[in-house]
């Protein structure tokens, strides 16, 4: 059943915040009310906010359940990947974009076997209608591995990939050009010279490899969908993602890389965590100051699902964002850079794709998640 009616809340568009509710018919939303009207069989909402779906599009979470330890992979990959779903419909996220890696870094040799297997579990859960959320993929290309374009090639034309991202993380420059973030990142009781002799070779590979697989995998690509930038520091790593045609800015780790994405077009995407902690992990620009300037387009909750509905309250609480404008970070902007012209925010006609909320002890805490008017969690 798709047909249902919600009643006695705050709904949170686009541009308002009201008491009222809506009623859902066949999976789209078909009226939406201000008022106190409560309607027979309707659910009362008890003042609960009731927001647009989140619309992931950059999680690593799927890896976390395919790898639950370091060196254990997961017996079902099926299990795992439906794991990962629920936890994403249990933190509000309706449309999901599961960021899987295209070749490795930090040694992580599982991450080049792991593509096929999770790119198979999606197809499978796709197939047999076993998702709650509905899910795309998002490969992220690990540029400075020499084999990247050659794994990515199987997947080029799949129509479950809808976005692709360009990342190069060798240390000394990017999200780790705080080489001693990246000593702890990586192994902070590694001895000095060690440690140096890996950067000197992390270093000397991706000069070999980063523009010639920057250029074979944008080739491959052939413009099928949008393509995201990664960790864009410098007004130069903007420029080369224009040069490109690239609109997306994720992650980016200053403020002089965001202003200029900004001012060449560029949408912004930061971390969901980083608003939610109040800083970046790795020590780079804060997204809460970046909201702040008015640098913010879309938040993305990274490795952390329940990021999201948190940071969207996180920035109206802070009096930075009024929360319709912090909601479309997680919802009607994403959807806008994806092309979801069907869902990201409470219209009639579009997707009754659903989250209610209530502020609990200055906390955001979800009751309720709906994908096309199905209840999910």
């Amino acid at each position: 059943m798709s047909d249902i009616v919600f009643a006695n809340a705050h709904v949170v568009t686009a541009d308002a915040v009201f008491h009222g509710g809506i009623s859902v018919v066949d999976g789209k939303i078909q009226e939406i009310w201000e008022g106190d009207k409560i309607p027979a069989g309707s659910q009362d909402l008890g003042k609960d906010f009731l927001l647009p779906g989140c619309i992931e599009i950059h999680t690593d979470n799927v890896e976390k359940h395919m790898v639950p330890r370091p060196g254990v992979l997961w017996p079902s990959p099926l299990a795992a990947i439906l794991a990962h779903d629920a936890q994403m419909t249990a933190a509000g996220v309706t449309t999901v974009y599961d960021a899987i890696a295209v070749g490795e870094y930090l040694d992580r040799n599982y991450r080049r076997a792991l593509l096929k297997t999770v790119m198979n579990a999606v197809a499978q859960a796709k197939e047999g209608e076993l998702f709650r959320a509905d899910h795309y993929v998002h490969l992220r290309c690990e540029i400075a591995d020499d084999i990247a374009p050659e794994l990515f090639k199987p997947y080029a034309n799949d129509p479950v990939v809808r976005l692709i991202s360009l990342m190069d993380h060798t240390p000394g420059q990017r999200q780790w050009r705080d080489l001693k973030s990246f000593k702890v990142y990586k192994n902070e009781n590694m001895p000095d010279k060690e440690f140096e002799e890996y950067v000197s070779s992390r270093i000397a590979s991706a000069s070999k490899n980063v523009n010639a697989n920057r250029r074979k995998i944008l080739d491959l690509w052939q413009g099928r969908g949008p393509v995201a930038s990664h960790d864009d520091t410098t007004p130069d790593h903007v420029l080369e993602a224009i040069s490109d045609n690239i609109r997306i800015s994720e992650f980016p780790t200053t403020m002089e890389a965001a202003e200029a994405a900004k001012e060449a077009g560029m949408r912004t995407v930061m971390g969901g965590p980083n608003v939610a902690r109040g800083g970046s992990h790795s020590g780079n620009v804060s997204a809460i100051d970046l909201a702040s300037a008015g640098l913010l387009d879309a938040l993305s909750s990274d490795y952390a699902p329940i990021s999201l509905i948190q940071a969207a309250f996180k920035l109206d609480d802070l009096s930075i964002m009024k929360l319709p404008q912090a909601v479309a970070t997680v919802s009607k902007n994403p959807a806008e850079m994806l092309g979801h012209v069907d869902r990201g925010e409470i219209v009639v006609g579009k997707r009754a794709d659903l989250v209610r909320v209530r502020k609990i002890d200055g906390s955001a805490i979800i009751r309720g998640t709906w994908v096309a008017g199905v209840q999910t969690a």
